[in-house]
Protein backbone atom coordinates (compact mmCIF):
# COMPACT_ATOMS: atom_id res chain seq x y z
CA UNK A 1 0.00 0.00 0.00
CA UNK A 2 1.12 3.54 -0.66
CA UNK A 3 2.37 5.70 2.04
CA UNK A 4 1.22 8.88 3.05
CA UNK A 5 4.88 10.47 1.80
CA UNK A 6 3.42 8.80 -1.55
CA UNK A 7 0.08 10.40 -1.62
CA UNK A 8 1.60 13.85 -0.91
CA UNK A 9 3.94 13.57 -3.93
CA UNK A 10 1.98 14.78 -6.99
CA UNK A 11 3.06 12.76 -10.18
CA UNK A 12 5.49 14.55 -12.46
CA UNK A 13 3.37 16.66 -15.31
CA UNK A 14 4.98 17.10 -18.61
CA UNK A 15 6.98 19.72 -20.47
CA UNK A 16 4.17 22.36 -21.35
CA UNK A 17 5.58 23.69 -24.96
CA UNK A 18 4.53 27.48 -24.85
CA UNK A 19 2.69 28.51 -27.98
CA UNK A 20 5.39 30.60 -30.14
CA UNK A 21 3.97 34.02 -30.71
CA UNK A 22 3.75 35.11 -34.03
CA UNK A 23 7.27 36.78 -35.66
CA UNK A 24 9.59 35.43 -32.54
CA UNK A 25 11.32 32.04 -33.02
CA UNK A 26 11.03 29.01 -31.22
CA UNK A 27 12.90 28.66 -28.10
CA UNK A 28 15.25 26.12 -26.88
CA UNK A 29 14.39 22.68 -28.09
CA UNK A 30 11.85 23.48 -30.68
CA UNK A 31 14.13 25.85 -32.22
CA UNK A 32 17.08 23.31 -32.88
CA UNK A 33 14.53 20.78 -34.12
CA UNK A 34 12.43 23.55 -36.18
CA UNK A 35 16.26 24.35 -37.96
CA UNK A 36 16.51 20.34 -38.54
CA UNK A 37 13.34 20.60 -40.03
CA UNK A 38 13.83 23.20 -42.71
CA UNK A 39 17.22 22.55 -43.45
CA UNK A 40 15.96 18.93 -44.62
CA UNK A 41 12.76 20.80 -47.03
CA UNK A 42 15.39 22.92 -47.98
CA UNK A 43 17.62 19.88 -49.25
CA UNK A 44 15.08 18.18 -51.32
CA UNK A 45 14.18 21.23 -52.49
CA UNK A 46 17.37 22.30 -54.27
CA UNK A 47 17.86 18.64 -55.23
CA UNK A 48 14.56 18.50 -57.29
CA UNK A 49 15.05 22.06 -59.11
CA UNK A 50 18.78 21.03 -59.67
CA UNK A 51 17.12 17.45 -61.58
CA UNK A 52 14.47 20.25 -63.30
CA UNK A 53 17.27 22.39 -64.91
CA UNK A 54 19.60 19.61 -66.04
CA UNK A 55 16.00 18.35 -67.71
CA UNK A 56 16.00 21.59 -69.51
CA UNK A 57 19.25 22.25 -70.50
CA UNK A 58 19.46 18.69 -72.18
CA UNK A 59 19.29 19.16 -75.74
CA UNK A 60 15.76 18.02 -77.93
CA UNK A 61 15.74 15.02 -80.17
CA UNK A 62 15.98 16.47 -83.85
CA UNK A 63 12.83 14.00 -84.61
CA UNK A 64 10.90 15.31 -82.00
CA UNK A 65 11.57 18.87 -82.60
CA UNK A 66 10.97 18.27 -85.99
CA UNK A 67 7.52 16.62 -85.32
CA UNK A 68 6.60 19.90 -82.98
CA UNK A 69 7.62 22.09 -85.77
CA UNK A 70 5.45 20.60 -88.47
CA UNK A 71 2.15 20.28 -86.10
CA UNK A 72 2.42 23.81 -85.19
CA UNK A 73 2.32 24.52 -89.02
CA UNK A 74 -0.30 22.48 -89.83
CA UNK A 75 -2.17 24.08 -87.22
CA UNK A 76 -1.70 27.41 -88.00
CA UNK A 77 -2.48 26.77 -91.64
CA UNK A 78 -5.63 25.23 -90.30
CA UNK A 79 -6.70 27.80 -88.66
CA UNK A 80 -5.49 30.64 -91.21
CA UNK A 81 -7.89 28.65 -93.43
CA UNK A 82 -10.47 28.33 -91.39
CA UNK A 83 -10.88 31.91 -91.12
CA UNK A 84 -10.42 32.68 -94.39
CA UNK A 85 -13.12 30.31 -95.52
CA UNK A 86 -15.61 31.66 -92.67
CA UNK A 87 -14.64 35.29 -93.61
CA UNK A 88 -15.64 34.46 -97.34
CA UNK A 89 -18.84 32.29 -95.98
CA UNK A 90 -19.69 35.42 -93.79
CA UNK A 91 -19.74 37.52 -97.21
CA UNK A 92 -22.39 35.43 -98.74
CA UNK A 93 -25.21 35.29 -96.73
CA UNK A 94 -26.65 38.09 -93.74
CA UNK A 95 -28.82 37.03 -90.90
CA UNK A 96 -30.41 38.56 -87.65
CA UNK A 97 -32.04 37.25 -84.33
CA UNK A 98 -34.18 40.47 -84.28
CA UNK A 99 -37.19 38.60 -86.28
CA UNK A 100 -40.47 36.88 -86.24
CA UNK A 101 -43.32 35.57 -87.94
CA UNK A 102 -46.48 37.98 -88.45
CA UNK A 103 -50.18 37.04 -89.76
CA UNK A 104 -53.15 38.25 -90.64
CA UNK A 105 -54.95 39.06 -87.02
CA UNK A 106 -58.91 39.84 -88.38
CA UNK A 107 -60.62 41.84 -85.71
CA UNK A 108 -64.12 40.32 -86.30
CA UNK A 109 -66.83 43.67 -84.40
CA UNK A 110 -70.50 43.47 -84.56
CA UNK A 111 -72.05 46.03 -87.41
CA UNK A 112 -74.98 46.14 -85.03
CA UNK A 113 -75.88 46.85 -81.27
CA UNK A 114 -77.77 43.98 -79.56
CA UNK A 115 -78.14 41.31 -77.06
CA UNK A 116 -76.23 38.22 -77.81
CA UNK A 117 -78.11 35.12 -77.82
CA UNK A 118 -75.87 32.77 -79.04
CA UNK A 119 -71.79 32.33 -79.14
CA UNK A 120 -70.47 29.32 -80.96
CA UNK A 121 -66.88 29.03 -80.59
CA UNK A 122 -64.18 28.91 -78.02
CA UNK A 123 -60.42 30.81 -77.63
CA UNK A 124 -57.91 29.01 -79.51
CA UNK A 125 -60.75 26.44 -81.58
CA UNK A 126 -60.05 26.44 -84.87
CA UNK A 127 -62.89 27.48 -87.26
CA UNK A 128 -63.44 27.52 -91.20
CA UNK A 129 -65.16 30.50 -93.30
CA UNK A 130 -68.98 30.58 -93.16
CA UNK A 131 -68.80 28.76 -89.19
CA UNK A 132 -71.08 30.51 -87.04
CA UNK A 133 -69.43 32.77 -84.54
CA UNK A 134 -72.10 34.75 -82.73
CA UNK A 135 -75.70 35.64 -82.91
CA UNK A 136 -77.45 38.36 -81.63
CA UNK A 137 -81.16 39.04 -80.71
CA UNK A 138 -83.50 39.56 -84.25
CA UNK A 139 -86.47 40.70 -83.11
CA UNK A 140 -85.44 44.12 -83.25
CA UNK A 141 -84.41 44.14 -86.61
CA UNK A 142 -87.57 42.33 -87.97
CA UNK A 143 -89.59 45.16 -86.94
CA UNK A 144 -87.45 47.49 -88.59
CA UNK A 145 -87.84 45.20 -91.55
CA UNK A 146 -91.56 45.20 -91.59
CA UNK A 147 -91.55 48.70 -91.45
CA UNK A 148 -89.62 49.77 -94.28
CA UNK A 149 -91.82 47.28 -96.43
CA UNK A 150 -94.83 48.87 -95.48
CA UNK A 151 -93.09 52.10 -96.83
CA UNK A 152 -91.85 50.99 -99.93
CA UNK A 153 -95.25 49.23 -100.70
CA UNK A 154 -97.02 52.27 -100.05
CA UNK A 155 -94.24 54.44 -102.45
CA UNK A 156 -94.65 51.95 -104.98
CA UNK A 157 -98.72 52.89 -105.29
CA UNK A 158 -98.07 56.63 -105.14
CA UNK A 159 -95.65 55.84 -108.27
CA UNK A 160 -98.33 53.69 -109.58
CA UNK A 161 -101.10 56.31 -109.30
CA UNK A 162 -98.67 59.15 -110.60
CA UNK A 163 -97.44 57.72 -113.71
CA UNK A 164 -101.06 57.90 -115.53
CA UNK A 165 -100.72 61.43 -115.16
CA UNK A 166 -98.28 62.08 -117.69
CA UNK A 167 -100.02 60.54 -120.69
CA UNK A 168 -103.59 61.73 -119.85
CA UNK A 169 -101.97 65.44 -119.66
CA UNK A 170 -100.07 65.18 -123.04
CA UNK A 171 -103.53 64.14 -124.83
CA UNK A 172 -105.33 67.01 -123.07
CA UNK A 173 -102.95 69.27 -124.16
CA UNK A 174 -102.76 68.20 -127.30
CA UNK A 175 -106.64 68.33 -128.18
CA UNK A 176 -106.43 72.28 -126.35
CA UNK A 177 -103.38 73.09 -129.16
CA UNK A 178 -106.00 71.76 -131.51
CA UNK A 179 -108.98 73.73 -130.57
CA UNK A 180 -107.20 76.59 -130.12
CA UNK A 181 -105.70 75.90 -133.97
CA UNK A 182 -109.36 75.83 -135.07
CA UNK A 183 -110.36 78.88 -133.40
CA UNK A 184 -107.48 80.96 -135.14
CA UNK A 185 -108.63 79.53 -138.35
CA UNK A 186 -112.61 80.70 -137.33
CA UNK A 187 -110.98 83.54 -136.36
CA UNK A 188 -109.12 84.32 -139.50
CA UNK A 189 -112.36 83.73 -141.20
CA UNK A 190 -114.55 86.06 -139.09
CA UNK A 191 -112.07 89.06 -139.88
CA UNK A 192 -112.27 87.78 -143.43
CA UNK A 193 -116.14 88.41 -143.61
CA UNK A 194 -116.29 91.49 -141.69
CA UNK A 195 -113.63 92.90 -144.16
CA UNK A 196 -115.60 92.09 -146.95
CA UNK A 197 -118.97 93.54 -145.15
CA UNK A 198 -116.85 96.64 -144.67
CA UNK A 199 -115.49 96.88 -148.32
CA UNK A 200 -119.22 96.20 -149.47
CA UNK A 201 -120.70 98.86 -147.12
CA UNK A 202 -118.05 101.27 -148.48
CA UNK A 203 -119.25 100.52 -151.57
CA UNK A 204 -123.12 101.15 -150.92
CA UNK A 205 -121.35 104.59 -149.39
CA UNK A 206 -120.13 105.26 -152.42
CA UNK A 207 -123.46 104.51 -154.49
CA UNK A 208 -125.23 106.19 -152.13
CA UNK A 209 -122.94 109.44 -152.20
CA UNK A 210 -123.23 109.47 -156.17
CA UNK A 211 -126.77 108.98 -156.06
CA UNK A 212 -127.31 111.72 -153.61
CA UNK A 213 -124.66 113.66 -155.86
CA UNK A 214 -127.51 113.20 -158.96
CA UNK A 215 -130.30 113.91 -156.70
CA UNK A 216 -128.94 117.34 -155.43
CA UNK A 217 -128.47 118.25 -159.47
CA UNK A 218 -132.00 117.17 -160.82
CA UNK A 219 -133.52 118.91 -157.38
CA UNK A 220 -131.66 122.32 -158.67
CA UNK A 221 -132.05 121.91 -161.97
CA UNK A 222 -136.08 121.47 -161.38
CA UNK A 223 -135.95 123.99 -159.30
CA UNK A 224 -135.01 126.46 -161.42
CA UNK A 225 -138.37 125.08 -164.14
CA UNK A 226 -140.64 125.32 -161.27
CA UNK A 227 -139.64 128.79 -160.36
CA UNK A 228 -139.89 129.38 -164.66
CA UNK A 229 -143.49 127.19 -164.62
CA UNK A 230 -141.83 124.47 -167.10
CA UNK A 231 -143.09 122.09 -164.55
CA UNK A 232 -145.75 121.06 -162.16
CA UNK A 233 -144.89 121.79 -158.21
CA UNK A 234 -146.07 118.10 -157.46
CA UNK A 235 -143.13 116.73 -159.80
CA UNK A 236 -140.49 119.19 -158.09
CA UNK A 237 -141.93 117.84 -154.97
CA UNK A 238 -141.12 114.85 -156.23
CA UNK A 239 -137.55 115.52 -156.87
CA UNK A 240 -137.07 117.31 -153.59
CA UNK A 241 -138.57 113.74 -151.62
CA UNK A 242 -135.76 112.02 -153.66
CA UNK A 243 -133.19 114.36 -152.75
CA UNK A 244 -133.83 113.88 -148.79
CA UNK A 245 -134.08 110.17 -149.71
CA UNK A 246 -130.51 109.99 -151.48
CA UNK A 247 -128.69 111.80 -148.78
CA UNK A 248 -130.77 109.37 -146.09
CA UNK A 249 -129.79 106.81 -147.87
CA UNK A 250 -126.47 108.42 -148.08
CA UNK A 251 -126.04 108.88 -143.92
CA UNK A 252 -127.18 105.45 -143.71
CA UNK A 253 -124.45 104.04 -145.62
CA UNK A 254 -121.41 106.22 -143.90
CA UNK A 255 -123.27 104.13 -140.44
CA UNK A 256 -123.50 101.11 -142.13
CA UNK A 257 -119.33 101.41 -143.09
CA UNK A 258 -118.79 102.64 -139.47
CA UNK A 259 -120.56 99.55 -137.96
CA UNK A 260 -118.53 97.54 -140.48
CA UNK A 261 -114.99 98.70 -139.88
CA UNK A 262 -115.69 98.25 -136.05
CA UNK A 263 -116.83 94.49 -137.07
CA UNK A 264 -113.64 94.32 -138.50
CA UNK A 265 -111.48 95.19 -135.56
CA UNK A 266 -113.48 92.70 -133.56
CA UNK A 267 -112.61 90.25 -135.22
CA UNK A 268 -108.89 91.04 -135.47
CA UNK A 269 -109.00 91.49 -131.55
CA UNK A 270 -110.70 88.24 -131.43
CA UNK A 271 -108.07 86.34 -133.85
CA UNK A 272 -105.26 87.61 -131.82
CA UNK A 273 -106.90 86.27 -128.50
CA UNK A 274 -107.10 83.32 -130.04
CA UNK A 275 -103.57 83.31 -131.26
CA UNK A 276 -102.08 84.06 -128.27
CA UNK A 277 -104.15 81.37 -126.78
CA UNK A 278 -102.85 78.61 -128.88
CA UNK A 279 -99.11 80.02 -128.75
CA UNK A 280 -99.54 79.71 -124.68
CA UNK A 281 -100.79 76.32 -125.22
CA UNK A 282 -98.24 75.06 -127.34
CA UNK A 283 -95.74 76.81 -125.03
CA UNK A 284 -97.19 75.38 -121.56
CA UNK A 285 -98.02 72.12 -122.81
CA UNK A 286 -94.56 70.64 -122.67
CA UNK A 287 -94.39 72.54 -119.23
CA UNK A 288 -97.29 70.79 -117.86
CA UNK A 289 -96.06 67.39 -119.41
CA UNK A 290 -92.81 68.14 -117.30
CA UNK A 291 -94.23 68.78 -114.32
CA UNK A 292 -96.38 65.87 -114.56
CA UNK A 293 -93.24 63.96 -115.56
CA UNK A 294 -91.34 65.39 -112.83
CA UNK A 295 -94.08 64.25 -109.79
CA UNK A 296 -94.02 60.88 -111.56
CA UNK A 297 -89.93 60.95 -110.84
CA UNK A 298 -90.55 62.29 -107.19
CA UNK A 299 -92.73 59.54 -106.99
CA UNK A 300 -90.14 56.88 -108.11
CA UNK A 301 -87.49 58.24 -106.20
CA UNK A 302 -89.23 57.92 -103.04
CA UNK A 303 -89.85 54.35 -104.12
CA UNK A 304 -86.14 54.24 -104.46
CA UNK A 305 -85.28 55.40 -100.92
CA UNK A 306 -87.48 53.32 -98.79
CA UNK A 307 -86.54 49.90 -101.18
CA UNK A 308 -83.06 51.80 -100.24
CA UNK A 309 -84.38 51.68 -96.78
CA UNK A 310 -85.69 48.37 -96.74
CA UNK A 311 -82.50 46.89 -98.07
CA UNK A 312 -80.87 48.73 -95.04
CA UNK A 313 -83.10 46.89 -92.45
CA UNK A 314 -82.49 43.58 -94.28
CA UNK A 315 -78.84 44.24 -94.33
CA UNK A 316 -78.96 44.99 -90.68
CA UNK A 317 -81.41 41.90 -89.94
CA UNK A 318 -78.60 39.51 -91.55
CA UNK A 319 -75.89 41.03 -89.54
CA UNK A 320 -77.41 39.69 -86.28
CA UNK A 321 -75.91 36.73 -87.96
CA UNK A 322 -72.15 36.35 -87.77
CA UNK A 323 -69.87 34.13 -89.27
CA UNK A 324 -66.12 32.92 -89.59
CA UNK A 325 -64.85 35.51 -93.10
CA UNK A 326 -61.15 33.53 -93.12
CA UNK A 327 -60.13 30.04 -91.44
CA UNK A 328 -58.11 30.86 -88.50
CA UNK A 329 -58.15 30.41 -84.96
CA UNK A 330 -60.30 32.08 -82.59
CA UNK A 331 -59.33 33.94 -79.64
CA UNK A 332 -59.79 36.97 -77.66
CA UNK A 333 -63.24 36.31 -77.09
CA UNK A 334 -65.30 38.41 -75.44
CA UNK A 335 -68.60 37.83 -76.69
CA UNK A 336 -70.92 35.95 -73.53
CA UNK A 337 -74.65 35.28 -74.31
CA UNK A 338 -76.82 37.79 -72.79
CA UNK A 339 -74.35 40.62 -73.21
CA UNK A 340 -75.18 44.21 -74.43
CA UNK A 341 -73.06 45.18 -77.39
CA UNK A 342 -72.55 48.48 -79.16
CA UNK A 343 -72.15 49.09 -83.04
CA UNK A 344 -68.50 48.68 -84.03
CA UNK A 345 -67.29 46.73 -80.87
CA UNK A 346 -64.46 43.89 -81.19
CA UNK A 347 -66.24 40.18 -80.58
CA UNK A 348 -63.78 37.59 -81.61
CA UNK A 349 -60.14 37.77 -83.06
CA UNK A 350 -59.53 35.21 -85.97
CA UNK A 351 -56.11 34.53 -86.41
CA UNK A 352 -55.49 33.14 -89.87
CA UNK A 353 -52.32 30.24 -89.67
CA UNK A 354 -52.48 30.26 -93.53
CA UNK A 355 -50.31 32.70 -95.32
CA UNK A 356 -48.12 34.01 -92.96
CA UNK A 357 -44.80 35.63 -93.16
CA UNK A 358 -41.86 36.71 -91.44
CA UNK A 359 -40.95 39.99 -90.80
CA UNK A 360 -37.25 40.69 -89.94
CA UNK A 361 -35.59 43.92 -88.73
CA UNK A 362 -32.18 44.41 -90.58
CA UNK A 363 -29.51 46.76 -89.92
CA UNK A 364 -30.14 49.43 -92.85
CA UNK A 365 -25.97 48.40 -92.89
CA UNK A 366 -26.89 44.51 -93.85
CA UNK A 367 -29.53 46.19 -96.67
CA UNK A 368 -26.51 46.86 -99.58
CA UNK A 369 -26.76 43.59 -101.45
CA UNK A 370 -30.24 41.89 -100.79
CA UNK A 371 -33.33 42.32 -103.17
CA UNK A 372 -36.93 40.70 -103.56
CA UNK A 373 -36.55 37.13 -104.72
CA UNK A 374 -33.13 36.19 -102.59
CA UNK A 375 -33.58 33.19 -100.80
CA UNK A 376 -33.67 32.63 -97.65
CA UNK A 377 -33.58 30.06 -94.58
CA UNK A 378 -35.67 30.97 -91.92
CA UNK A 379 -35.07 28.62 -88.36
CA UNK A 380 -37.85 28.49 -86.21
CA UNK A 381 -37.06 28.23 -82.72
CA UNK A 382 -40.03 26.81 -80.95
CA UNK A 383 -39.73 23.87 -83.92
CA UNK A 384 -36.29 23.77 -84.19
CA UNK A 385 -36.73 23.39 -87.77
CA UNK A 386 -35.42 25.55 -90.90
CA UNK A 387 -37.89 26.42 -93.53
CA UNK A 388 -37.29 27.90 -96.91
CA UNK A 389 -37.99 31.37 -97.98
CA UNK A 390 -37.76 34.11 -100.09
CA UNK A 391 -37.76 37.91 -99.90
CA UNK A 392 -40.78 39.42 -101.04
CA UNK A 393 -41.00 42.68 -100.29
CA UNK A 394 -38.39 45.49 -99.50
CA UNK A 395 -38.97 47.86 -96.82
CA UNK A 396 -40.73 51.52 -97.32
CA UNK A 397 -39.08 53.60 -94.10
CA UNK A 398 -37.35 52.63 -91.17
CA UNK A 399 -39.23 51.34 -88.03
CA UNK A 400 -38.75 54.54 -85.68
CA UNK A 401 -40.56 56.54 -88.94
CA UNK A 402 -43.28 54.22 -88.51
CA UNK A 403 -43.60 54.81 -84.65
CA UNK A 404 -46.58 57.11 -83.19
CA UNK A 405 -43.64 58.95 -81.84
CA UNK A 406 -41.15 59.40 -84.09
CA UNK A 407 -37.60 60.96 -82.32
CA UNK A 408 -36.60 64.33 -83.74
CA UNK A 409 -33.28 64.43 -84.06
CA UNK A 410 -33.10 68.21 -84.74
CA UNK A 411 -33.48 68.52 -81.06
CA UNK A 412 -30.90 67.88 -77.60
CA UNK A 413 -27.53 65.60 -78.16
CA UNK A 414 -27.65 63.63 -81.45
CA UNK A 415 -25.69 60.54 -81.30
CA UNK A 416 -26.15 58.53 -84.73
CA UNK A 417 -27.75 54.83 -83.54
CA UNK A 418 -27.64 52.10 -87.24
CA UNK A 419 -31.20 52.21 -87.85
CA UNK A 420 -33.23 48.53 -88.30
CA UNK A 421 -35.47 48.35 -91.38
CA UNK A 422 -38.56 45.64 -91.59
CA UNK A 423 -37.70 43.19 -94.58
CA UNK A 424 -40.97 41.42 -95.56
CA UNK A 425 -40.00 37.23 -96.37
CA UNK A 426 -42.52 34.76 -97.37
CA UNK A 427 -42.62 31.00 -96.62
CA UNK A 428 -42.25 28.39 -99.72
CA UNK A 429 -45.64 26.64 -100.21
CA UNK A 430 -45.70 23.11 -99.54
CA UNK A 431 -43.41 22.38 -97.13
CA UNK A 432 -43.58 19.98 -94.25
CA UNK A 433 -45.18 21.55 -90.68
CA UNK A 434 -45.83 24.75 -92.45
CA UNK A 435 -49.60 24.43 -90.51
CA UNK A 436 -47.68 24.92 -87.39
CA UNK A 437 -46.22 28.31 -87.40
CA UNK A 438 -47.98 30.95 -85.45
CA UNK A 439 -47.76 34.82 -85.88
CA UNK A 440 -45.18 36.23 -82.79
CA UNK A 441 -43.01 33.19 -83.12
CA UNK A 442 -39.20 34.19 -82.89
CA UNK A 443 -36.99 32.74 -86.19
CA UNK A 444 -33.39 33.34 -87.14
CA UNK A 445 -33.84 34.40 -90.98
CA UNK A 446 -30.52 33.86 -93.49
CA UNK A 447 -30.64 35.71 -96.16
CA UNK A 448 -28.20 34.11 -99.32
CA UNK A 449 -26.90 36.75 -101.01
CA UNK A 450 -26.57 36.62 -104.93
Amino acid sequence: MPTEDAKDQKPAEPDQQKPVEPGKKPEGDDAKKGDAGNKDDAGEKDDASKKDDAEKKKPLDPATKRRRIIIGVVVGIVVLVAGIAWWLYSRTYESTDDAQIDGHLNSIASRVGGTVRGVYVENDQPVKAGQPLVDLDPRDYEVQVAQAQATYEQAVALEAAEGPNVPITMTSNRSTVDVDAEGVTNGDAAVASAQHDYNSNNAKLDQAEANNRKSQSDLVRYKQLVDKGEISLSDYDQYVANAGSEAAAVEASRYAAASSAKVVEERSAQLRQQQSRLSEDKINSPRQVAIRQANVNSRRASADSAKAQLDAALLNLSYCHIVAPVDGIASQRSAEIGGRISQGQQLIVLVQTAGVWTTANFKETQLRKMHVGQRVNIKVDSLDESFEGEIENMPAATGDRSSLFPPENATGNYVKIVQRLPVRIRFNPNQRDLDKLRPGMSVEPKVHLD
